[in-house]
């Protein structure tokens, strides 16, 4: 499976605007998660302070790399097992694609419009489907 060039297209023209306000829209997206989806909280114990700017620059990094996806390959394989790590698994994905969405739409307000959310929902769950693979391949080593 590949991303339509539609989702290219929009996630590279948004990202500017979500780079500018990526650490707007990963605090945001936690809040959300927490509140929505509090049995995750526990997989952020003894956690980064910082996890919402790791979050900000990964988001920013795929936004503005979309068309390119090999560059991110280590940044891919770091979260991979650091999700593995810290047991995330495949069910946790659709409650942090809900969460930014939300995020994303707080933050941007109208900039964020329904073409806008349909190619970041498409692109979020692409990445969601490779880091799934990736970590049921590390679960299996381990």
């Amino acid at each position: 499976m590949s991303l339509s060039p539609k989702t290219i297209e929009t996630v590279k023209a948004t990202a500017p605007a979500v780079a500018q306000n990526a650490e707007a829209i990963t605090t945001r997206m936690y809040e959300i998660l927490f509140a929505d989806f509090p049995e995750v909280k526990p997989l952020f114990e003894n956690g980064d302070p910082q996890q919402h700017k790791k979050l900000a620059t990964a988001v920013s990094a795929y936004a503005a790399n979309i068309d390119n996806l090999e560059v991110l390959s280590k940044a891919v394989e770091k979260m991979a097992s650091t999700h593995v790590l810290k047991k995330v698994k495949p069910e946790h994905y659709p409650m942090v694609g809900v969460s930014i969405l939300k995020a994303i739409k707080d933050v941007l307000g109208e900039a964020a419009n329904d073409e806008v959310l349909d190619s970041w929902k498409e692109a979020y769950f692409f990445l969601a489907d490779i880091l799934i693979a990736r970590e049921k391949e590390l679960y299996a080593q381990a």
